[in-house]
């Protein structure tokens, strides 16, 4: 297994990764525009676990200066079970730890928590909420602007 940066080319991987594991609700998020948009962000760190040539998992974190924060971890399922989401993890962490953050947090579903449990994560009091309407406030403040 390979971990690498993320490459243009990997994108229909990575969905087909998403689509399998019903991770792919937002496109506008999760799909290729705002994977390039990931790979060009500073801040970001967007690493792809390759088998055999092929993307089989991948993570997107960022750390802000104060905060790092997990976004997102996918394995194909046919992967799982294999050490990689594991692996990406480690190697997420590693990276973060050498931009200086303190900690790390990760968005997590009840399905997965287990898994960050075992890997030294623990349950806070916060959860994420959602507001998708970005556009109709930005077109309301140029309206009232």
């Amino acid at each position: 297994m390979l971990i690498r940066g993320f490459k243009k080319s990997d994108v229909y991987y990575l969905v087909e990764i998403l689509k399998l594991n019903d991770q792919y609700e937002y496109q506008a998020i999760e799909g290729p525009d705002a994977m390039n948009e990931v790979a060009n962000c500073e801040a970001a760190v967007f690493l792809v676990a390759e088998v055999k040539g092929k993307p089989r998992g991948f993570i997107k974190a960022v750390y802000d200066g104060s905060r790092a924060l997990i976004h997102l971890l996918s394995v194909h399922p046919d992967y799982q079970h294999r050490a990689i989401g594991s692996t990406l993890v480690d190697a997420v962490c590693k990276e973060l730890f050498h931009r200086s953050a303190p900690t790390v947090s990760a968005t997590v579903t009840e399905q997965s928590v287990g898994f960050w449990e075992k890997k030294g994560f623990r349950r806070t009091n916060a959860f994420i909420v959602l507001r998708e309407d970005l556009k109709k406030i930005s077109a309301a403040s140029l309206n009232n602007g």
